[in-house]
């Protein structure tokens, strides 16, 4: 899996948009950051996951899941390998982060969202 392909698969998602946190790119839906990439380097994707998705997705795939370290990764953030990922893997993920932070509307509906 590449950056672009994360990029590409990120900004389908109903609503989502790209932006800039801490000198990363960010995916937003609303105002509500689901995503990263580049962090904690240019292999790495993030996705806000709850504790529980994260618990399931890193014993399932434990080669591309891990907890982001510290207190962020015991919230849910979830640290993703674009190496070792495939397009129903990544596109998975990405999903179950757009759903947590969602308006529930859009979620609802999927409609796309222009906060």
């Amino acid at each position: 899996m590449s950056a672009s392909r994360f990029r590409r698969a990120a900004l389908a998602l109903p609503g989502a948009v790209e932006g800039v946190h801490q000198r990363t790119a960010d995916f937003r839906v609303g105002k509500r950051i689901f995503a990263t990439l580049g962090y904690s380097d240019d292999g790495w994707g993030m996705v806000k996951l709850t504790p529980e998705q994260q618990s399931m997705l890193v014993e399932a795939e434990p080669e591309i899941f891990r907890p982001v370290p510290g207190g962020w990764g015991r919230q849910g953030y979830t640290n993703l390998l674009l190496a070792k990922a495939d397009a129903t893997t990544l596109k998975s993920a990405l999903a179950m982060a757009w759903k947590n932070v969602a308006p529930k509307t859009s979620v609802k509906s999927g409609r796309k969202t222009s906060r």
